[in-house]
Protein backbone atom coordinates (compact mmCIF):
# COMPACT_ATOMS: atom_id res chain seq x y z
CA UNK A 1 0.00 0.00 0.00
CA UNK A 2 1.24 3.69 -0.69
CA UNK A 3 0.50 5.41 2.17
CA UNK A 4 3.05 8.18 0.81
CA UNK A 5 0.92 8.78 -2.46
CA UNK A 6 -1.87 8.78 0.19
CA UNK A 7 -0.70 11.70 2.08
CA UNK A 8 -0.23 13.45 -1.18
CA UNK A 9 -3.62 12.97 -2.37
CA UNK A 10 -5.47 14.26 0.90
CA UNK A 11 -3.49 17.33 0.51
CA UNK A 12 -5.61 18.25 -2.01
CA UNK A 13 -9.20 17.84 -1.14
CA UNK A 14 -8.88 20.55 1.55
CA UNK A 15 -9.82 18.29 4.38
CA UNK A 16 -10.49 19.16 8.35
CA UNK A 17 -7.19 19.21 10.17
CA UNK A 18 -8.05 16.30 12.24
CA UNK A 19 -8.78 14.16 9.51
CA UNK A 20 -5.47 14.94 7.29
CA UNK A 21 -3.82 13.77 10.78
CA UNK A 22 -6.22 10.88 10.94
CA UNK A 23 -6.74 9.36 7.84
CA UNK A 24 -3.03 7.89 7.26
CA UNK A 25 -3.26 6.59 10.77
CA UNK A 26 -6.54 4.60 9.89
CA UNK A 27 -4.89 3.65 6.33
CA UNK A 28 -2.10 2.46 8.37
CA UNK A 29 -3.83 0.58 11.15
CA UNK A 30 -5.98 -1.22 8.23
CA UNK A 31 -2.60 -2.00 6.08
CA UNK A 32 -1.12 -3.99 9.14
CA UNK A 33 -4.45 -5.54 9.53
CA UNK A 34 -3.79 -9.53 10.07
CA UNK A 35 -6.27 -10.30 7.20
CA UNK A 36 -5.04 -7.40 5.01
CA UNK A 37 -1.00 -8.27 5.80
CA UNK A 38 -2.03 -12.22 4.68
CA UNK A 39 -4.02 -11.12 1.50
CA UNK A 40 -0.27 -9.01 0.40
CA UNK A 41 0.46 -11.75 -1.73
CA UNK A 42 -2.43 -10.39 -4.02
CA UNK A 43 -2.07 -6.96 -6.20
CA UNK A 44 -2.63 -3.60 -3.82
CA UNK A 45 -6.33 -3.27 -5.29
CA UNK A 46 -7.66 -7.24 -3.91
CA UNK A 47 -6.16 -5.72 -0.58
CA UNK A 48 -9.43 -3.54 -0.30
CA UNK A 49 -12.11 -6.05 -0.36
CA UNK A 50 -15.53 -5.29 1.67
CA UNK A 51 -14.76 -8.86 3.50
CA UNK A 52 -11.60 -7.24 4.41
CA UNK A 53 -13.30 -3.94 5.49
CA UNK A 54 -15.60 -4.94 7.46
CA UNK A 55 -13.51 -7.32 9.19
CA UNK A 56 -11.44 -4.67 10.04
CA UNK A 57 -14.18 -2.80 11.30
CA UNK A 58 -15.43 -5.10 13.27
CA UNK A 59 -11.75 -5.34 15.24
CA UNK A 60 -12.79 -1.90 15.63
CA UNK A 61 -15.85 -2.42 17.43
CA UNK A 62 -14.45 -5.72 19.27
CA UNK A 63 -11.74 -3.01 21.23
CA UNK A 64 -14.79 -0.36 21.53
CA UNK A 65 -13.84 1.87 19.25
CA UNK A 66 -16.52 4.31 18.88
CA UNK A 67 -19.11 4.29 15.85
CA UNK A 68 -18.11 8.34 14.75
CA UNK A 69 -14.28 6.80 14.87
CA UNK A 70 -15.09 3.80 12.57
CA UNK A 71 -16.98 5.63 10.56
CA UNK A 72 -13.54 7.95 10.07
CA UNK A 73 -11.73 4.40 9.79
CA UNK A 74 -14.12 3.67 6.45
CA UNK A 75 -14.45 6.90 5.06
CA UNK A 76 -10.42 6.75 4.95
CA UNK A 77 -10.22 3.55 3.15
CA UNK A 78 -12.73 4.88 0.77
CA UNK A 79 -10.64 8.40 -0.20
CA UNK A 80 -7.84 5.73 -0.70
CA UNK A 81 -9.57 3.33 -3.03
CA UNK A 82 -10.91 6.37 -4.95
CA UNK A 83 -7.62 8.69 -4.86
CA UNK A 84 -4.67 5.85 -5.20
CA UNK A 85 -5.93 2.70 -6.13
CA UNK A 86 -9.02 4.70 -8.36
CA UNK A 87 -11.62 2.11 -8.72
CA UNK A 88 -15.30 1.64 -6.90
CA UNK A 89 -15.17 -1.82 -6.51
CA UNK A 90 -16.31 -1.77 -2.54
CA UNK A 91 -19.72 0.11 -2.24
CA UNK A 92 -18.56 2.21 1.01
CA UNK A 93 -22.58 3.12 0.85
CA UNK A 94 -24.07 0.67 3.50
CA UNK A 95 -21.14 0.69 5.42
CA UNK A 96 -21.56 4.46 6.21
CA UNK A 97 -25.43 4.18 6.22
CA UNK A 98 -25.07 1.63 9.10
CA UNK A 99 -22.01 3.44 10.93
CA UNK A 100 -24.08 6.85 11.07
CA UNK A 101 -27.20 5.20 12.44
CA UNK A 102 -25.04 3.70 14.95
CA UNK A 103 -23.14 7.31 15.58
CA UNK A 104 -26.43 8.91 16.42
CA UNK A 105 -27.87 6.47 18.76
CA UNK A 106 -24.68 6.83 20.72
CA UNK A 107 -24.45 10.18 20.38
CA UNK A 108 -27.93 10.54 21.89
CA UNK A 109 -27.57 8.25 24.51
CA UNK A 110 -24.86 9.55 25.69
CA UNK A 111 -26.58 13.15 25.55
CA UNK A 112 -29.49 11.79 27.47
CA UNK A 113 -31.91 12.75 23.91
CA UNK A 114 -34.52 10.55 23.66
CA UNK A 115 -35.26 12.31 20.39
CA UNK A 116 -33.27 13.45 17.97
CA UNK A 117 -33.16 14.99 14.48
CA UNK A 118 -32.64 11.90 12.20
CA UNK A 119 -31.41 13.95 9.56
CA UNK A 120 -27.92 15.29 11.36
CA UNK A 121 -25.11 13.42 9.98
CA UNK A 122 -22.69 13.07 12.28
CA UNK A 123 -18.91 12.34 11.44
CA UNK A 124 -18.44 14.73 8.51
CA UNK A 125 -16.75 18.14 9.11
CA UNK A 126 -20.85 19.41 9.28
CA UNK A 127 -22.89 20.62 11.46
CA UNK A 128 -25.63 21.26 9.35
CA UNK A 129 -28.77 19.35 8.87
CA UNK A 130 -28.51 16.71 5.61
CA UNK A 131 -31.89 15.28 4.62
CA UNK A 132 -30.87 11.50 4.34
CA UNK A 133 -33.87 10.99 1.98
CA UNK A 134 -31.50 12.57 -0.93
CA UNK A 135 -29.22 10.02 -3.06
CA UNK A 136 -25.69 9.59 -0.90
CA UNK A 137 -23.64 11.52 -3.33
CA UNK A 138 -25.96 14.68 -2.57
CA UNK A 139 -25.47 14.05 1.27
CA UNK A 140 -21.16 14.04 0.64
CA UNK A 141 -21.45 17.18 -1.67
CA UNK A 142 -23.52 18.90 0.53
CA UNK A 143 -21.41 18.19 3.52
CA UNK A 144 -18.34 18.56 1.53
CA UNK A 145 -19.27 22.02 0.43
CA UNK A 146 -20.40 23.33 4.36
CA UNK A 147 -16.89 21.97 5.66
CA UNK A 148 -15.42 24.27 2.84
CA UNK A 149 -17.75 26.77 4.19
CA UNK A 150 -19.24 27.87 0.67
CA UNK A 151 -22.92 29.49 0.74
CA UNK A 152 -26.09 28.22 0.64
CA UNK A 153 -26.96 29.40 -3.01
CA UNK A 154 -23.45 28.28 -4.34
CA UNK A 155 -24.82 24.47 -2.66
CA UNK A 156 -28.14 24.29 -3.86
CA UNK A 157 -26.82 25.24 -7.16
CA UNK A 158 -24.30 22.73 -7.27
CA UNK A 159 -26.41 20.27 -5.57
CA UNK A 160 -29.25 21.24 -8.60
CA UNK A 161 -26.62 20.60 -11.28
CA UNK A 162 -25.09 17.03 -9.86
CA UNK A 163 -28.86 15.91 -9.81
CA UNK A 164 -29.68 16.76 -13.23
CA UNK A 165 -26.69 15.01 -13.84
CA UNK A 166 -27.96 12.03 -12.10
CA UNK A 167 -30.87 11.53 -14.07
CA UNK A 168 -29.20 11.64 -17.07
CA UNK A 169 -27.76 9.20 -16.00
CA UNK A 170 -30.36 7.12 -14.37
CA UNK A 171 -27.74 5.87 -11.85
CA UNK A 172 -27.19 8.08 -8.09
CA UNK A 173 -23.42 6.05 -8.33
CA UNK A 174 -21.51 8.44 -9.90
CA UNK A 175 -17.86 7.07 -8.88
CA UNK A 176 -18.87 4.38 -11.75
CA UNK A 177 -18.78 7.06 -14.26
CA UNK A 178 -16.01 9.49 -16.06
CA UNK A 179 -14.86 12.09 -18.59
CA UNK A 180 -17.55 10.22 -21.28
CA UNK A 181 -20.29 10.58 -19.43
CA UNK A 182 -19.52 13.99 -18.74
CA UNK A 183 -19.03 15.15 -21.86
CA UNK A 184 -22.37 13.34 -23.50
CA UNK A 185 -24.35 15.45 -20.23
CA UNK A 186 -23.02 18.79 -21.43
CA UNK A 187 -23.66 18.03 -24.88
CA UNK A 188 -27.15 17.11 -24.39
CA UNK A 189 -27.66 20.11 -21.69
CA UNK A 190 -26.10 22.27 -24.80
CA UNK A 191 -28.23 21.33 -27.69
CA UNK A 192 -31.55 19.50 -26.20
CA UNK A 193 -31.55 21.75 -23.30
CA UNK A 194 -30.77 24.93 -25.80
CA UNK A 195 -28.87 26.37 -22.47
CA UNK A 196 -26.83 29.22 -22.64
CA UNK A 197 -23.15 28.77 -22.15
CA UNK A 198 -22.55 29.69 -18.66
CA UNK A 199 -25.49 27.35 -17.66
CA UNK A 200 -23.51 25.25 -19.12
CA UNK A 201 -19.98 26.17 -17.76
CA UNK A 202 -21.63 26.31 -14.49
CA UNK A 203 -22.82 22.53 -14.31
CA UNK A 204 -19.41 21.68 -15.31
CA UNK A 205 -17.94 23.49 -12.75
CA UNK A 206 -20.61 21.47 -10.48
CA UNK A 207 -19.51 18.28 -11.68
CA UNK A 208 -15.61 18.75 -11.10
CA UNK A 209 -16.70 20.03 -7.47
CA UNK A 210 -17.95 17.02 -7.19
CA UNK A 211 -15.62 14.36 -8.91
CA UNK A 212 -11.83 16.34 -7.15
CA UNK A 213 -13.57 17.21 -3.69
CA UNK A 214 -15.89 14.60 -2.94
CA UNK A 215 -14.37 11.70 -4.73
CA UNK A 216 -10.61 13.10 -5.37
CA UNK A 217 -10.32 12.19 -8.41
CA UNK A 218 -8.82 14.24 -11.08
CA UNK A 219 -10.42 14.34 -13.99
CA UNK A 220 -8.52 15.08 -17.90
CA UNK A 221 -9.89 15.93 -20.85
CA UNK A 222 -13.79 16.27 -21.82
CA UNK A 223 -14.85 16.51 -24.94
CA UNK A 224 -18.50 18.09 -25.65
CA UNK A 225 -20.22 20.36 -27.68
CA UNK A 226 -19.68 23.58 -26.35
CA UNK A 227 -23.16 26.61 -25.75
CA UNK A 228 -22.56 28.99 -28.05
CA UNK A 229 -21.31 32.01 -25.74
CA UNK A 230 -22.58 35.76 -26.72
CA UNK A 231 -20.43 39.01 -26.64
CA UNK A 232 -21.88 40.60 -23.36
CA UNK A 233 -22.75 43.95 -22.68
CA UNK A 234 -23.66 44.88 -19.53
CA UNK A 235 -26.63 46.91 -19.13
CA UNK A 236 -25.37 50.44 -17.63
CA UNK A 237 -28.04 53.03 -16.54
CA UNK A 238 -26.66 56.59 -17.24
CA UNK A 239 -26.39 59.09 -14.33
CA UNK A 240 -29.74 61.09 -15.77
CA UNK A 241 -31.10 57.90 -15.30
CA UNK A 242 -30.14 56.71 -12.01
CA UNK A 243 -31.29 60.38 -10.74
CA UNK A 244 -34.57 59.80 -12.36
CA UNK A 245 -34.83 56.16 -10.65
CA UNK A 246 -33.41 56.94 -6.72
CA UNK A 247 -36.76 59.20 -5.93
CA UNK A 248 -38.93 56.02 -6.35
CA UNK A 249 -37.16 53.98 -3.98
CA UNK A 250 -38.06 54.80 -0.72
CA UNK A 251 -37.17 53.03 2.90
CA UNK A 252 -34.67 50.25 3.85
CA UNK A 253 -33.68 49.85 -0.08
CA UNK A 254 -32.95 53.57 -0.17
CA UNK A 255 -29.74 52.84 1.65
CA UNK A 256 -29.40 49.50 -0.22
CA UNK A 257 -29.65 51.60 -3.37
CA UNK A 258 -26.85 54.09 -2.68
CA UNK A 259 -24.41 51.30 -1.20
CA UNK A 260 -24.70 49.34 -4.29
CA UNK A 261 -24.45 52.33 -7.03
CA UNK A 262 -22.04 54.18 -4.65
CA UNK A 263 -19.69 50.86 -3.55
CA UNK A 264 -20.40 49.11 -6.43
CA UNK A 265 -21.70 46.08 -4.03
CA UNK A 266 -23.43 43.01 -5.20
CA UNK A 267 -27.05 42.48 -4.25
CA UNK A 268 -25.72 39.66 -2.20
CA UNK A 269 -22.86 41.69 -0.73
CA UNK A 270 -25.26 43.89 -0.24
CA UNK A 271 -27.95 42.04 2.28
CA UNK A 272 -24.77 40.14 4.16
CA UNK A 273 -23.39 43.21 5.13
CA UNK A 274 -23.11 43.08 9.04
CA UNK A 275 -23.35 46.49 10.78
CA UNK A 276 -19.28 46.05 11.85
CA UNK A 277 -18.10 46.40 8.17
CA UNK A 278 -19.26 49.61 7.74
CA UNK A 279 -16.71 52.39 8.76
CA UNK A 280 -18.26 55.69 8.45
CA UNK A 281 -15.30 57.60 9.65
CA UNK A 282 -13.11 56.16 6.86
CA UNK A 283 -15.62 56.16 4.64
CA UNK A 284 -14.98 52.29 3.75
CA UNK A 285 -17.07 49.07 3.38
CA UNK A 286 -15.51 46.07 4.09
CA UNK A 287 -17.17 43.26 1.59
CA UNK A 288 -16.69 39.74 3.77
CA UNK A 289 -16.82 36.48 1.47
CA UNK A 290 -17.44 38.01 -1.46
CA UNK A 291 -17.46 36.10 -5.24
CA UNK A 292 -15.06 33.84 -4.78
CA UNK A 293 -14.43 33.65 -1.15
CA UNK A 294 -12.53 36.92 -0.97
CA UNK A 295 -12.86 39.80 1.07
CA UNK A 296 -11.90 43.34 -0.35
CA UNK A 297 -12.86 47.24 0.46
CA UNK A 298 -14.67 49.39 -1.31
CA UNK A 299 -15.80 53.38 -0.97
CA UNK A 300 -18.81 54.27 1.40
CA UNK A 301 -20.61 57.30 -0.43
CA UNK A 302 -20.89 60.26 1.84
CA UNK A 303 -24.33 60.93 1.36
CA UNK A 304 -25.70 57.47 2.50
CA UNK A 305 -24.63 58.37 6.48
CA UNK A 306 -27.44 59.61 7.88
CA UNK A 307 -29.51 56.78 6.09
CA UNK A 308 -26.40 54.35 7.19
CA UNK A 309 -26.99 55.68 10.92
CA UNK A 310 -30.75 55.41 11.14
CA UNK A 311 -30.70 52.04 9.88
CA UNK A 312 -27.92 50.98 12.32
CA UNK A 313 -29.91 52.73 14.79
CA UNK A 314 -33.43 50.29 13.65
CA UNK A 315 -31.19 47.40 13.85
CA UNK A 316 -29.92 48.10 17.23
CA UNK A 317 -33.72 48.68 18.74
CA UNK A 318 -34.84 45.16 16.61
CA UNK A 319 -31.92 43.60 18.30
CA UNK A 320 -33.04 44.37 21.65
CA UNK A 321 -36.50 43.17 21.26
CA UNK A 322 -35.21 39.89 20.06
CA UNK A 323 -32.79 39.35 23.29
CA UNK A 324 -35.94 40.35 25.50
CA UNK A 325 -37.69 36.98 23.47
CA UNK A 326 -35.13 34.90 24.41
CA UNK A 327 -33.55 34.98 21.05
CA UNK A 328 -30.83 37.66 19.18
CA UNK A 329 -28.54 35.00 17.86
CA UNK A 330 -27.56 35.35 14.27
CA UNK A 331 -25.59 32.99 11.85
CA UNK A 332 -21.90 33.12 12.48
CA UNK A 333 -19.94 32.01 9.44
CA UNK A 334 -17.10 28.87 9.59
CA UNK A 335 -16.54 28.02 13.10
CA UNK A 336 -16.82 31.08 14.80
CA UNK A 337 -19.88 30.34 16.76
CA UNK A 338 -18.07 27.68 18.87
CA UNK A 339 -14.99 29.68 19.14
CA UNK A 340 -17.03 32.61 20.30
CA UNK A 341 -20.16 31.61 21.34
CA UNK A 342 -21.50 35.07 22.67
CA UNK A 343 -20.35 36.51 19.26
CA UNK A 344 -23.40 35.58 17.66
CA UNK A 345 -25.74 37.90 19.86
CA UNK A 346 -23.55 41.11 19.62
CA UNK A 347 -24.65 44.24 17.56
CA UNK A 348 -21.61 44.30 15.21
CA UNK A 349 -22.44 40.71 14.14
CA UNK A 350 -25.85 41.33 13.15
CA UNK A 351 -26.87 42.57 9.45
CA UNK A 352 -27.29 45.58 8.66
CA UNK A 353 -30.70 44.51 6.43
CA UNK A 354 -32.36 42.03 8.54
CA UNK A 355 -35.24 39.86 7.69
CA UNK A 356 -38.63 40.95 9.13
CA UNK A 357 -39.26 38.10 11.02
CA UNK A 358 -37.26 35.42 12.65
CA UNK A 359 -37.11 32.01 10.87
CA UNK A 360 -35.63 28.59 11.02
CA UNK A 361 -32.32 28.56 9.90
CA UNK A 362 -32.11 25.36 7.01
CA UNK A 363 -28.84 23.89 8.10
CA UNK A 364 -28.61 23.97 11.71
CA UNK A 365 -32.56 24.15 12.68
CA UNK A 366 -31.49 27.11 15.15
CA UNK A 367 -34.30 30.13 15.20
CA UNK A 368 -32.38 33.37 14.05
CA UNK A 369 -33.06 36.57 12.46
CA UNK A 370 -31.35 36.15 8.78
CA UNK A 371 -31.19 39.36 6.17
CA UNK A 372 -33.72 40.34 3.53
CA UNK A 373 -34.74 37.63 1.01
CA UNK A 374 -33.04 37.77 -2.21
CA UNK A 375 -36.53 38.70 -3.89
CA UNK A 376 -37.43 41.76 -1.79
CA UNK A 377 -34.81 43.87 -3.14
CA UNK A 378 -35.42 43.40 -7.01
CA UNK A 379 -39.39 43.51 -6.60
CA UNK A 380 -38.77 46.77 -5.27
CA UNK A 381 -36.26 47.99 -7.64
CA UNK A 382 -38.82 46.82 -10.51
CA UNK A 383 -41.52 48.56 -8.72
CA UNK A 384 -39.77 51.46 -9.25
CA UNK A 385 -38.12 51.00 -12.66
CA UNK A 386 -41.77 50.97 -14.10
CA UNK A 387 -42.67 54.19 -12.66
CA UNK A 388 -39.52 56.00 -14.76
CA UNK A 389 -39.49 56.33 -18.48
CA UNK A 390 -36.12 54.16 -18.73
CA UNK A 391 -36.91 51.51 -21.13
CA UNK A 392 -33.75 49.60 -20.51
CA UNK A 393 -34.07 45.88 -18.74
CA UNK A 394 -32.18 46.90 -15.33
CA UNK A 395 -31.85 45.12 -12.64
CA UNK A 396 -30.14 45.61 -9.22
CA UNK A 397 -26.58 44.25 -10.58
CA UNK A 398 -27.02 46.96 -12.98
CA UNK A 399 -26.74 49.45 -10.30
CA UNK A 400 -22.82 48.02 -9.98
CA UNK A 401 -22.54 48.07 -13.80
CA UNK A 402 -23.13 52.09 -13.73
CA UNK A 403 -20.83 52.41 -10.91
CA UNK A 404 -17.71 51.01 -12.84
CA UNK A 405 -18.85 52.92 -15.81
CA UNK A 406 -19.22 56.09 -13.81
CA UNK A 407 -16.13 55.77 -12.17
CA UNK A 408 -14.47 55.49 -15.58
CA UNK A 409 -16.14 58.50 -16.79
CA UNK A 410 -14.99 60.44 -13.99
CA UNK A 411 -11.66 59.41 -14.70
CA UNK A 412 -10.67 56.94 -12.21
CA UNK A 413 -7.95 54.52 -12.90
CA UNK A 414 -8.85 50.90 -13.67
CA UNK A 415 -6.73 49.17 -11.75
CA UNK A 416 -8.77 51.15 -8.95
CA UNK A 417 -12.16 50.33 -10.05
CA UNK A 418 -10.88 46.42 -10.32
CA UNK A 419 -9.80 46.51 -6.59
CA UNK A 420 -13.00 48.20 -5.75
CA UNK A 421 -14.96 45.47 -8.15
CA UNK A 422 -12.98 42.90 -6.52
CA UNK A 423 -12.33 41.49 -9.92
CA UNK A 424 -9.37 38.90 -10.29
CA UNK A 425 -8.56 39.91 -13.78
CA UNK A 426 -8.31 43.55 -14.99
CA UNK A 427 -10.10 41.79 -18.29
CA UNK A 428 -13.21 41.66 -16.45
CA UNK A 429 -13.20 44.82 -15.68
CA UNK A 430 -11.73 46.09 -19.39
CA UNK A 431 -15.41 45.12 -20.47
CA UNK A 432 -17.17 48.69 -19.00
CA UNK A 433 -14.16 50.57 -21.41
CA UNK A 434 -16.80 49.34 -24.00
CA UNK A 435 -19.83 51.32 -22.89
CA UNK A 436 -18.80 54.05 -21.14
CA UNK A 437 -19.33 57.39 -22.81
CA UNK A 438 -16.41 59.49 -23.35
CA UNK A 439 -15.98 62.78 -24.52
CA UNK A 440 -13.63 63.54 -27.17
CA UNK A 441 -13.76 60.14 -28.55
CA UNK A 442 -17.42 60.62 -30.21
CA UNK A 443 -17.81 59.77 -33.38
CA UNK A 444 -19.64 61.82 -35.89
CA UNK A 445 -22.17 60.09 -38.05
CA UNK A 446 -22.67 60.81 -41.57
CA UNK A 447 -26.26 61.32 -41.26
CA UNK A 448 -25.71 64.48 -39.13
CA UNK A 449 -23.05 65.69 -40.97
CA UNK A 450 -25.26 65.75 -44.54
CA UNK A 451 -27.39 67.55 -41.68
CA UNK A 452 -30.53 64.94 -43.04
CA UNK A 453 -33.82 65.69 -40.89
Amino acid sequence: MSLERYRTCLGFLNLPANELEWFPRWMKAYAEFPSVVSARGMSSEHCVTRELVIEFLQSLRDRKIEAWRRLQAARAIEIYQGTVLQTSEVDFRPIRQTLQRLARIESNASSGMGDHDPNLVPGEGNDGLIDQDEPECIQRLRSTMRRLHHPKSTEDTYVGQVKKFIRHLDDDRLERYGEPEIGDFLTDIAIEGNVAAGTQNQALCAILYFYEKVLGRNLHFINSVRAKASEYRPVVLTKSEIAELFPFVSGVYRLMFLLMYGGGLRHRECRKLRVKDLCIESGQILVRDGKGMKDRVTVLPKNATSLLQQQIANVRAQHQCDLSDGFGEVYMPYALARKYPSAQRDLGWQYLFPSVKLSRDPRSGRTRRHHLNEKTFPTRFKAALVRTEIVKNAVPHTLRHSFATHMLEDGADIRTVQELLGHKDVKTTMIYTHVMNRPGLAVTSPSDALGLV
